[in-house]
């Protein structure tokens, strides 16, 4: 008797593994080669599992947590209301016990990622801010906030932490790349995603300035709660990229 491949049961068996094959998350050597081999070494197991995952077309992993602490002094408040000329990509509230979400994609154009962030507030709507990152650059990372404006960024590692520092802002228009001012620059910016067991992570971000010190800190504390398939038909891509 014929079996047709439609009823071949090692048929569906291979087809079936293919398609888990297509879910699982491919892994992702970009943190790890701006770290270099010993860097890498020195994260916790589970932020190098973190930034290991390279997300095919259509996925998107989730991050849920809450804000535990915000604060801003009046230069910082100062420069999150200029900021808002560039997409509002700081906090714009000092709430706290807020919910928090973060949404990851990848870039297929640049072969980056878009980071998407949604953080409630007290009073109103959540305030949702879009970034891209780019391995590109003479950092060989940047941080892509919308209207041309970006941050050029440094990483390095401990055994708790792996963190994003600012090098240099600049500006894109169009084939020019200008390099903004230390003098105009908002300051130094660090952002560090801290380990602390149990699937939870701290996301912490300060910006500090040599004259009016530390403007601006956030900290939220998160969890992976899945590696989701898009919709049939949307892209999971964002058209744009703006804010921090």
């Amino acid at each position: 008797m014929r079996v047709f491949p439609d009823c071949d049961p090692v048929h569906e068996k291979r087809s079936d593994a293919a398609l888990q094959d297509h879910a699982r998350p491919l892994p992702d050597l970009r943190f790890r080669a701006l770290l270099g081999a010993t860097g890498w070494a020195l994260l916790p197991e589970a932020v190098r599992d973190r930034f290991s995952k390279r997300l095919q077309p259509g996925q998107a992993v989730t991050y849920v947590g809450s804000i535990v602490n915000s604060r801003r002094n009046f230069a910082g408040r100062l420069v999150t209301e200029v900021a808002r000329l560039v997409g509002a990509p700081l906090p714009l509230s000092d709430d706290i016990a807020v919910p928090a979400v973060v949404s990851v994609t990848e870039d297929a154009a640049t072969k980056g990622q878009f980071w998407t962030r949604m953080y409630g507030r007290a009073q109103g709507f959540p305030q949702v801010i879009h970034s891209s990152k780019r391995f590109a650059g003479p950092t060989g990372l940047e941080e892509y906030i919308g209207y041309g404006f970006g941050i050029a960024l440094r990483v390095s590692a401990d055994d708790a932490a792996l963190h994003f520092h600012s090098d240099h802002y600049f500006l894109q228009l169009g084939s020019r790349r200008l390099r903004i001012p230390g003098w105009l620059a908002p300051g130094a910016l660090t952002v560090s995603h801290v380990d602390q067991n149990d699937g939870l992570f701290a996301f912490v971000l300060s910006l500090r300035h040599p004259l009016a010190g530390e403007m601006i800190f956030q900290k939220g504390i998160f969890r992976e709660a899945s590696v989701r398939e898009a919709a049939p038909g949307r892209s999971s891509g964002l058209k744009g990229s703006r804010a921090f």
